[in-house]
């Protein structure tokens, strides 16, 4: 058995008697504990290009529909390499195309950004 200091702020300070290596051992339980009940936000990504055909295009927002229906954030990734740097617009209007076609299923949080050579939105679920 241990004497441990329980409050050193209090006036008087407040000791116990217990044992110290089983204290640390079910603190540290507990914050495992804490860590497995506590649930990440899921999110996905969906990649695309600027020239991604329509056929394509339809398989990718098929999927993004299905992680919006099971209530994960949707991160929608458009990379463009060497020229198409030039079709930029292009790859903006094909965002919110998508973004206007799941528009019954999730929401855009963060509007299409460039973040150097990518561009990206963040949809989320709707909440019902």
């Amino acid at each position: 058995m241990d004497l441990v200091e329980v409050a050193p702020n209090a006036d008087p300070p407040v000791c116990r008697i217990m044992d110290y290596g089983k204290f640390k051992y079910q603190a540290s339980k507990k914050m495992q504990g804490g860590k497995k009940k506590s649930r990440a936000f899921q999110a996905k990504e969906i990649k695309l290009r600027p020239h991604t055909e329509e056929h394509d295009l339809g398989f990718k927002v098929k999927n993004l529909k299905k992680f919006l229906e099971k209530k994960a954030r949707v991160k929608v990734t458009m990379i463009f390499r060497g020229r198409e740097m030039a079709y930029m617009d292009a790859g903006i209007a094909m965002m919110q195309e998508v973004a206007e076609e799941v528009a019954e299923f999730g929401t855009v949080e963060q509007p299409p950004t460039r973040e150097g050579w990518r561009l990206s939105m963040v949809l989320v679920p709707k909440s019902s």
